[in-house]
C-alpha cells in the first residue's frame, strides 16, 4: 500500500501567466490527507476555493481550466504533471491572478519547487484504481485508448503531421515514474506552429508567451530556441496528458495509448475513467439474486440476470450476467464449440431493462412483452466463463409501453446492442 503525500513547508513561484499575459505568484502550501488539490484565488474577495475534479473541468482554448461559479482558475495542466509527476495528493495552491505562471513552459520549474519544499509522506493511504475494461475517445483524427494495466500509468504517445507544420512522426512512451517524469517529461516545453502565432495573438491568447517559453517551429527547427529533446513536443503534449489525468478522484493504473490527442480529448477521458471510478466505490451490488426474483416473473433455467450493480431510477441500470458451461442451451448451441445464442443476450437485455421498469413502485403488477426489436447487432460470441455486463439506458417509460437501449459488454468489449420496445400489461400471477 502506497501512503500519501503532501510538501513539508511552502513552496513559491512568480512568473507571467503564458496566455493572459499577468504578472502572477503562486504559493503551494502542505494540505492533510483525502484533501486533494485545491487553488484558492487569493486576489478575490473572500478568497475563493476550487477543487480539483472532473466536474470542474471547463473548455478553454488551448489550456486546461477549472470553474466553480464565476471563479476560474487556467493553466492548471504544468503544475499538476509536476505534482502527478511527483507523486503528491494534497496541496493547497494559493494564486493571485486567473492563470497559473508559465515559467520555461514546462513543469521543470514547478517539480523543483515542490522537491526543494520538500515531500512527505501522510498517515493515509492511497487508494488508487485499476482500470478494468478498455476505453476509446475518438474526437477527428485525435484517438485516446485506454487499457487495464495494473503496474501503474504507462503512457504511448505519438505525434505526427500537427496540420502538415511537424516534419515527422514522434513517439514516446514511459511506464511513469518520479525519476522518469523529471528527466524525460518535466523539461519538455509548450509548443506551436509559426503560422499559429498571429492567430493565437488575435484571439487574446498567447500574451505571455516569448520564443524561450514556446517552441515555435517553422518548419524542420524552432525559431530563436533550441530543442531539448528532439521530440520535444510529444513529451510536452504526455506532460499535457498526465497533468489533465490528475484531475481524476483516485491515480488510475492503466496503459494509454494516445495519438494527437489534446485538452478535449484528455478531459473525455478523464470524464469517462472518474466514471469507472465512481462505479467502483458503489457497493457490490443494488438488487441481488433475491430482489430480482421479486420483481421479474422468470425462474431457472430462463432467468438471465443475476444482481444490479448500478442503477439510476427511471434513467439506467447496470446487470451482470455469469455465464456458466452448465447452462442448458449449450448442450445443442453448439456441441465442442459452446457459444451462447445471441437471442438469449437480446433476453438477458430486456430482462435487465424489466429490473429497471419494475423497480419503479408505479409499474407494479405489470409484466412487460417484446413488442419490437430495432437496430439489433452481434459483434462478438459470449462464451461459458464469460461475465455479461448488460447496460440498459431508458428511453421511454410510459404506463402501457417502455422503450431502452441496450448492450452487452464482456471485459469491456462490445457483444450485442439493440433498441427494444415492450408493452406493459397486467400481471396475471
Amino acid at each position: 500500500m502506497t501512503a500519501q503525500r503532501t510538501i513539508a513547508s511552502e513552496g513559491r513561484l512568480r512568473g507571467i501567466g503564458l496566455h493572459s499575459g499577468e504578472d502572477v505568484e503562486v504559493v503551494f502550501k502542505p494540505a492533510p490527507p483525502d484533501h486533494g488539490m485545491v487553488f484558492v484565488r487569493t486576489d478575490l474577495p473572500g478568497k475563493p476555493a476550487i477543487q480539483s475534479h472532473p466536474d470542474r473541468l471547463c473548455q478553454r482554448m488551448r489550456r486546461t481550466a477549472l470553474a466553480e461559479g464565476e471563479v476560474e482558475v487556467h493553466t492548471t495542466e504544468h503544475f499538476l504533471s509536476a505534482a502527478y509527476g511527483l507523486g503528491l495528493d494534497n496541496l493547497v495552491i494559493e494564486i493571485n491572478a486567473v492563470e497559473l505562471p508559465g515559467m520555461d513552459g514546462s513543469a521543470l520549474e514547478f517539480a523543483r519547487c515542490l522537491r526543494d519544499a520538500g515531500i512527505v509522506e501522510q498517515d493515509a493511504v492511497r487508494k488508487d484504481f485499476n482500470l478494468q475494461e478498455t476505453i476509446t475517445i475518438v474526437v477527428g483524427n485525435a484517438r485516446l485508448v485506454a487499457l487495464p494495466y495494473a503496474e501503474g500509468l504507462k503512457i504511448t504517445y505519438t505525434l505526427d503531421d500537427h496540420g502538415g507544420a511537424l516534419k515527422g512522426v514522434q513517439m514516446v512512451e514511459v511506464d511513469l515514474d518520479e525519476e522518469r517524469f523529471l528527466e524525460d517529461i518535466a523539461p519538455a516545453r509548450t509548443f506551436c506552429m509559426a503560422q499559429e502565432v498571429e492567430a493565437l495573438r488575435a484571439m487574446g491568447l498567447g500574451k505571455g508567451a516569448t520564443y524561450q517559453n514556446t517552441c515555435v517551429y517553422d518548419g524542420e527547427r524552432v525559431i530563436d530556441n533550441e530543442l531539448r529533446f528532439s521530440d520535444e513536443a510529444a513529451r510536452h503534449k504526455m506532460l499535457d496528458l498526465i497533468g489533465d489525468l490528475a484531475h481524476t478522484t483516485r491515480r488510475v493504473n492503466c496503459h494509454i495509448i494516445a495519438m494527437r490527442s489534446g485538452h478535449r480529448e484528455n478531459m473525455a477521458l478523464v470524464q469517462e475513467l472518474n466514471k469507472r471510478i465512481e462505479l467502483s466505490e458503489r457497493p457490490p451490488h443494488i438488487f441481488n439474486v433475491t430482489d430480482i426474483l421479486r420483481m421479474l416473473p422468470h425462474r431457472y433455467p430462463f432467468l438471465l440476470v443475476d444482481k444490479v450493480i448500478d442503477y439510476e431510477p427511471g434513467k439506467y441500470v447496470v446487470g451482470i450476467k455469469n455465464v456458466s458451461i452448465s447452462e442448458p442451451y449449450f448442450q445443442g448451441h453448439f456441441p465442442g464449440m459452446p457459444v451462447m445464442p445471441g437471442v438469449l443476450q437480446i433476453e438477458a437485455m430486456a430482462q435487465t431493462g424489466a429490473v429497471l421498469l419494475l423497480s419503479d413502485p408505479k409499474f407494479a403488477g405489470k409484466v412487460p412483452l417484446f413488442m419490437s426489436l430495432d437496430k439489433a447487432k452481434f459483434r462478438r460470441a459470449v462464451y461459458p466463463g464469460d461475465q455479461m455486463r448488460i447496460e440498459v439506458e431508458a428511453l421511454r417509460m410510459r404506463t402501457n409501453m417502455s422503450a431502452c437501449r441496450a448492450r452487452v459488454l464482456v471485459d469491456g468489449h462490445v457483444c450485442s446492442e439493440a433498441e427494444i420496445r415492450s408493452v406493459l400489461t397486467d400481471r396475471p400471477f
